[in-house]
């Protein structure tokens, strides 16, 4: 009775107490999260994490470690530039054989998880002597979710690899393994905007991590001489605008989890109060008539192109702009694309630098070193990235008119102390060229998973394993149908397209319509073939 008297009377104390409830509340629902990105982006969206709110931020190798609770989950997925995927571990062990995977794995309630009426699909990537095969390790996962549930029930969810309700993931790095739900599904680098490609594009969360690494924040013109389909240039314009690079994404995994909030996650994606104003241009140029079609078609699709101005235009005839800009470009490196007179091609971006770029700072993304030599400048800043499997050099070229002591003694900066940390990476590169033979034997660089884990639970408690004997991963004829849906992967033609306008808007939320934008049905075509 006193504390019901108490609560009436004094309505500052009841909203106190409502207060410390909801923080409470939030404090009991912090997990672990692992945001995995490209090895040399880690640093940039370390930063993203922490702006963001996530807490308990630790770098590691092509993986940042954090905790938040299920909004961070959800921001995360939307908002961040620079991560490939979200994984939520729910499940740390050791283990030195598929044996010892199975049964850990099984020691887990998965009625929690999943139901016989859903799908489900397990990715394993494995760094491990003991482990050879992730294909192998995935089934055993697999095998250990299904006997579970037919022990219990009698029945078995299904696979489908394709467009699965719950995606796991397995890192196993040497006897270390940890399964996680990934709470994205498709790669997050795969935004939405792209309607056509061209050879050899530059990877979205690449080149958002390039734009940020140059500090560039939408305060000055924004070039990119070589543009191709675009991708600098959009991402670009997403950073300036302070836009959420998910706006564009039709589905999240987490979207089918048994605990999704919808109306948490609606309102993280209405929310567009910390959009800013950009109010300097992004030009972007290609010699080839196809590149700036395509990349026309792309920035159309994001709607913006109110900030984006795409033209043909050899760099050879690159003159000096009449305002303040910085330039970011990923030139041929010869890889994949056939260049003729490739050296010539960088002898002359280093002329029209030195004589139509004064006063500007210029950032170029490449693989050889003898191209970086025909540029003929000394950087002023050298960062390692890896483009895929190519172990490349993200360089700055500072021009400007005279000497470079005297630029230092009119308070010209060269490098920043953070920029003199990005640089000493490239020790740490040289010294593990292992990582790089790794990544030529996987099959893709963004899919290769974390090898390293700092996580913030260490003590793992020794448990009894019982011995079992080898099992058979093709007993079942529902197993034969996963490696057609492993084939079709990218087909992805049972996923209903999200109607943005209807969808999101009928539940009080943006009009996309406005600024440009359009995300009528008939004016977008997601391609979701692998570039």
């Amino acid at each position: 009775m006193f504390f019901c008297i108490l609560f009436v009377f004094s309505p500052n104390l009841h909203y106190l107490c409502t207060l410390i409830f909801h923080i409470n509340y939030k404090m009991e629902q912090e997990f672990e999260l692992i945001a995995k990105t490209f090895m040399g982006l880690e640093p940039v969206l370390a930063k993203e994490l922490t702006q963001i709110g996530a807490n308990n931020v630790q770098i590691g190798r092509r993986m940042v470690s954090f905790t938040g609770n299920k909004e961070m989950m959800y921001r995360a997925n939307f908002q961040l530039h620079t991560a490939i995927r979200i994984l939520k571990p729910i499940m740390h062990f050791k283990a030195k054989s598929a044996d010892e995977v199975y049964e850990e794995i099984k020691k887990i309630d998965w009625t929690e998880f999943l139901g016989t009426e859903k799908t489900f699909a397990v990715d394993a990537v494995v760094f491990s002597e003991e482990f050879r095969h992730s294909k192998f390790v995935s089934y055993k996962v697999k095998d250990a979710i299904v006997d579970q549930f037919r022990e219990k029930t009698g029945k078995r969810p299904n696979i489908s690899v394709a467009n699965p309700d719950i995606r796991l993931n397995m890192h196993i790095a040497e006897d270390n393994c940890t399964l996680s739900l990934d709470s994205s599904g498709e790669s997050l680098h795969r935004r939405g905007y792209r309607q056509e490609s061209v050879e050899a594009p530059l990877n979205e969360v690449l080149a958002a991590g390039m734009i940020l690494m140059s500090g560039w924040q939408g305060d000055t013109d924004f070039i990119d001489p070589m543009c191709g389909s675009g991708t600098l240039l959009i991402e670009a314009a997403l950073i300036a605008k302070n836009m959420a690079p998910g706006l564009f994404r039709k589905e999240y995994a987490f979207e089918k989890w048994p605990d999704f909030d919808a109306d948490l996650f609606d309102e993280i994606y209405n929310d567009d109060s910390q959009e800013r104003e950009f109010k300097h241009h992004i030009y972007g140029y290609d010699i080839e008539m196809k590149a700036v079609n395509t990349a026309i078609m792309n920035v159309k699709a994001a709607g913006l192109s109110n900030d984006i101005t795409i033209r043909q235009q050899d760099f050879k005839d690159f003159m000096q702009p009449s305002n303040k800009s910085i330039m970011i470009t990923n030139p041929p490196y010869g890889e994949r694309i056939s260049t003729p007179d490739l050296l010539g091609t960088y002898k002359m971006i280093g002329e029209r630098l030195k004589h139509q770029f004064k006063g500007n700072d210029a950032w170029i993304l490449s693989y050889r070193e003898e191209c970086f030599e025909q540029i003929g400048l000394k950087p002023s800043i050298k960062i390692p990235l890896y483009n895929g499997s190519l172990e490349c050099e993200f360089r700055r070229y500072q021009m400007f008119d005279g000497k470079l002591k005297d630029f230092r003694h009119d308070g010209g900066i060269v490098k920043t102390e953070d920029e003199k940390r990005q640089m000493a990476e490239k020790h740490r590169f040289k010294k593990e060229r292992e990582f790089k033979q790794r990544l030529e034997e996987t099959e893709q660089n963004e899919e290769g998973d974390i090898r390293t884990f700092t996580f913030h639970r260490h003590d793992l408690e020794k448990k009894e394993r019982n011995p079992r004997k080898e099992r058979s991963f093709n007993n079942d004829r529902n197993d034969k149908k996963e490696w057609k849906d492993r084939k079709d992967h990218n087909d992805r033609k049972d996923r209903k397209d999200r109607d943005f306008r209807d969808n999101r808007r009928g539940k009080g939320g943006r009009d996309f319509g406005k600024g440009g934008r359009n995300f009528n049905k008939k004016d977008r075509r997601f391609d979701d073939e692998e570039d």
